[in-house]
């Protein structure tokens, strides 16, 4: 494995690489593995850029070397009751892989936690980075505030790329007060049909949701310990000041009555469940058994479910209002099934996060691209790295 320990060296071995055609495969510490290049490829790894470049928690804004473990950053931010607003998810827990996570890693697969519907995906908090393109240039892209916009949409696109455009070395991204309070109401014993019902109606309520899931019977007594009141739990979270949580708390659960039974969780139990519900803490079950992340709109993602059920095994829950679905098949992935239901629904995509190396020969990790997308996609790519060089074939085209 190649690991450079300076921008500058990253910029001769990927120069020297495009001028041999020797293909790389860009990682950091390999925790979020699940989609490979289709060709035979030699790592090269962040790991050896490492370091916070500059914080200032007053302005709310961090630059981080790409090599950082996640947990790293986190640690400085919680030393200023400050964190990253998107939750991003460790994906060790589902893939069974270990290592520490990078920030690198965390924007070059725009990972995203339950906040996700409400305060954007790790794009939206990026506000620049620097790469080393394919032929070996360094490009800077963004900078510091929002209002330098220079290179601002090459910043976004270099997010959820995953290692096929550019090696990134440096990201620059804001950063959010820790809230002072958390609380979660659960309404208990809903079908998924109505759960849907159920937070449409609280999302559309004048309180501020900060997280929305639905945890059918299946799977609601892997989450704390067990200690969710009995029954299916379409479960709530509100974050700010303490009185504001606690008044909107009880305006939330007066509503949620016309659909069930309510009670709440307190700040202790709600921080370790939603960070269950971001880790899938039910599916990193140490097996095989294919996991599909699904992103549909959120009307439609009980519909899906209840479709697949009649023709395959099948255990999910949801996040994001529904509109995230994660779904472990019990035997094969039904790819063609999965993605041929989410067209008649309306649309969306399903990403296999895992399956065995069988399955993975077989199937696409990642929605197939219409035409013009890939086209696109393809034309993004050849600027970017003429020599096709990066992960070839990891995405889809």
């Amino acid at each position: 494995m190649l690991i450079p320990n300076t921008e500058a060296d990253a910029a001769y071995v990927i120069r020297n690489a495009a001028a041999d055609r020797k293909p790389l495969a860009i990682c950091g510490n390999n925790t979020r593995g699940f989609a490979r290049a289709n060709q035979p490829a030699e790592p090269i790894s962040s790991r050896g850029l490492t370091g916070i470049v500059d914080y200032d928690p007053a302005e709310m804004v961090m630059t981080v070397r790409s090599g950082t473990p996640v947990s790293e950053v986190e640690t400085a931010l919680a030393a200023n009751r400050q964190m990253m607003a998107f939750e991003p998810m460790d994906h060790r827990g589902i893939l069974a892989t270990k290592g520490e996570p990078t920030i690198g890693g965390v924007f070059a697969a725009n990972v995203s936690g339950p906040r996700r519907f409400t305060a954007g995906a790790a794009r939206d908090s990026l506000l620049g980075l620097r790469f080393v393109n394919g032929r070996g240039e360094i490009i800077r892209a963004g900078g510091r505030v929002m209002k330098n916009v220079t290179g601002l949409d090459l910043t976004k696109l270099l997010a959820g790329s995953r290692g096929t455009l550019g090696f990134i070395t440096e990201v620059t991204f804001r950063v959010l007060p820790v809230p002072p309070a958390v609380e979660t109401v659960v309404i208990s014993s809903l079908d998924d049909e109505m759960a849907a019902k159920a937070m449409a109606a609280a999302v559309a309520l004048p309180v501020e949701i900060s997280g929305a899931a639905h945890l059918p019977a299946s799977v609601r007594s892997r989450f704390i310990n067990g200690r969710l009141p009995d029954g299916e739990a379409t479960v709530l979270r509100l974050e700010g000041l303490g009185p504001s949580v606690e008044v909107r708390a009880q305006k939330l659960a007066a509503v949620m009555e016309a659909f069930g039974p309510v009670a709440t969780l307190g700040m202790e139990r709600s921080l370790t469940l939603w960070r269950e519900i971001r880790n899938v803490v039910p599916y990193a079950d140490g097996t095989e058994k294919p996991l599909w992340r699904v992103s549909v709109a959120p009307s439609a993602g009980y519909h899906l479910v209840s479709a697949l059920r009649l023709e395959a095994g099948i255990d999910a829950f949801y996040d994001w209002q529904g509109g995230l679905v994660w779904m472990r098949m019990e035997a094969d992935p039904e790819a063609e099934l999965v993605r041929r239901y989410i067209r008649a629904l309306g649309g969306g995509h399903a990403t296999l996060i895992r399956a065995s190396e069988a399955a993975r020969a077989e199937v696409p990790t990642f929605e197939p691209l219409p035409d013009a997308i890939a086209a696109l996609s393809a034309r993004v790519k050849e600027k970017l790295d003429p020599a096709g060089i990066f992960c070839s074939g990891k995405m889809g085209g």
